[in-house]
């Protein structure tokens, strides 16, 4: 697999919206490896042009994300600057390709994480708070045709991110597997879950991911922040949709989808 033909194309098929077939329908083998190194070259030519990592996203840690997608081993991908969106500003479906918001529980850092080796309390000793966030996926595959290689190849499938303000430590929080979410659509019920939908707990996804990253190279720095999983499937959004997701104790978190892109 050439690493930087298969990198250029994809972010050729983000700049220009046109999304390009599966690595993995073609005659040339894809490793696991090879799709990491196709993400990380194109998130360091990304930052080599001025780019910001802000976190990090857990992909493919919930049944139900699982079987929508029919990949069964959590994925990561890189959240830089010009993914974060604020509540206030929106976000279009016309700055994306075929894209889907999910639901889910940030852990915001103060220290660093680097593994192999880290551990439950690693994280909580790490973690400065947690809030209500919505993530934008987006596939820069043809139709969400994806196995797991070409969505982690894809930077996780990840596209956005809107971190809520309320903030809650981890101390505060009586069972973090047991926090109730409902989200709903237009003022309308839409789905629910819990957090145990993400591995269990979602302090799991944590030391999943830092443990993961560092075969890499990559650590979780202080500042960052980490979207541990969607507790229910993603869904498809077109302009003019509000969706609220009401994580019960850790609060609400809001998206608007408008008409106008606000941010590229």
């Amino acid at each position: 697999m050439d690493i930087k033909q298969a990198a250029e194309s994809l972010m050729v098929a983000e700049s220009t919206k046109q999304p390009i077939p599966p690595f993995t329908s073609s005659t040339e083998v894809i490793s696991v490896d090879d799709a990491y190194n196709i993400q990380l070259y194109q998130i360091q030519k990304k930052v080599e042009q001025g780019a910001v990592v802000k976190g990090l996203k857990i992909g493919l840690t919930s049944k139900a994300m699982q079987e929508m997608l029919n990949v069964y081993t959590p994925d990561y991908g890189f959240i830089l600057d010009s993914m974060v969106f604020e509540e206030s500003e929106g976000i279009s479906a016309a700055q994306f390709i075929q894209p889907k918001v999910e639901f889910e529980i940030a852990f915001v850092f103060n220290k660093g994480l680097k593994g192999p080796n880290v551990t439950v309390q690693d994280v909580i000793d790490a973690t400065a708070y947690v809030v209500p966030a919505v993530e934008v996926i987006d596939s820069r595959i043809t139709d969400w045709q994806i196995k797991f290689e070409d969505t982690v190849a894809d930077n996780g499938s990840s596209a956005g991110a809107i971190l809520g303000k309320t903030r809650t430590l981890l101390s505060d929080i009586a069972d973090i597997t047991d926090i109730k979410m409902t989200v709903t659509k237009n003022g309308k019920f839409l789905d629910e879950a819990t957090s145990a939908a993400v591995l269990g707990n979602p302090l799991n996804a944590v030391i999943w991911l830092a443990n993961e990253v560092g075969k890499y190279g990559v650590s979780i720095e202080p500042g960052m922040f980490v979207l541990s999983g969607s507790l229910s499937k993603a869904v498809v959004f077109e302009d003019g949709d509000v969706f609220e997701a009401d994580f019960g104790v850790l609060g609400k978190v809001n998206v608007v989808i408008t008409k106008e892109v606000m941010k590229k």
